[in-house]
């Protein structure tokens, strides 16, 4: 593996808009880290997809992140990491940092032992998900998962439908009834669905929602040497975004997701 320059971009890829909830995670933590942010938005949603899809498409993406010398790779999908990670790890020559569902903190942070997990169906199914599960219920044997592959979200973010009645009608049909089976913590197990938040917590109330973006900047901020802000220029434009579907269409609702992300974190500040 070559060795990380601290002045590269780092490329983060999805395989639509819900890895920029993670991109959102990675600015707070790394103000001054460069991104590329690819979206395989012709290929979207990765949900129904096979598995040998997935794999193929997140391979040929991640290629052309690393035509790009970047310093490691963050797949900001969950579909795409429990499909494709493992193969990518095997011939990348930088260091890649993937997501899962929030099991663990989770089950740490439920008080009453009913977590709720949302995923894509594809997730939910895939064997590094299952893997995870059965680790996590042996060390949490008290724990009970209630599972639910949330419906038309990923459509919602990808639209940029974040408030409409149609989307607070999809995220009760999901939410109500693990609330209603108990779970005071909930899982994104999909990096879509922070964006959904604020109408998952009108449904889900005082429950616990974990997500997964803090934990991968974290993860960034321990594997990649920091550089010094001075060593960035003023104009340096630090977030670049690419597409296999239509450039501009995406940049635009692009801007409008971080804006309500880094909004929401400003408001919390």
């Amino acid at each position: 593996m070559k060795p990380i320059d601290a002045h590269s971009p780092i490329g983060v890829f999805d395989s639509g808009a819900g890895g920029l909830s993670i991109v959102a995670a990675i600015r707070a933590a790394l103000p001054t880290q460069a991104i590329i942010y690819f979206a395989d938005t012709a290929f979207a949603p990765y949900g129904p997809r096979s598995d040998l899809e997935i794999l193929e498409r997140t391979q040929l993406c991640c290629s052309q992140l690393l035509e790009r010398k970047v310093a490691a790779l963050v797949i900001a999908c969950n579909t795409a990491t429990a499909n494709a990670i493992d193969a990518l790890r095997s011939w990348a020559p930088v260091p890649i940092v993937g997501v899962e569902p929030g099991l663990k903190p989770a089950a740490a942070a439920t008080r009453n032992g009913v977590v709720g997990v949302l995923a894509t169906r594809a997730t939910l199914s895939s064997r590094r998900y299952r893997e995870l599960l059965f680790r996590v219920r042996a060390q949490a044997p008290d724990v009970r998962f209630v599972e639910h592959a949330a419906h038309g979200w990923v459509e919602l973010v990808e639209s940029g439908e974040l408030d409409s009645v149609h989307a607070r009608t999809l995220v009760r049909q999901a939410v109500q009834p693990m609330i209603d089976q108990g779970a005071d913590t909930l899982v994104l197990g999909c990096t879509h669905y922070p964006f959904l938040k604020d109408a998952i917590k009108v449904v889900a109330g005082t429950a616990s929602i974990i997500e997964t973006g803090p934990a991968v900047a974290r993860e960034l901020q321990r594997r990649l040497p920091r550089p010094s802000d001075s060593a960035v220029p003023a104009d340096a434009d630090l977030l670049q975004f690419d597409s296999s579907g239509d450039r501009d269409q995406f940049a635009t609702l692009a801007a409008t997701l971080l804006a309500v992300t880094e909004g929401r974190r400003s408001q919390r500040s």
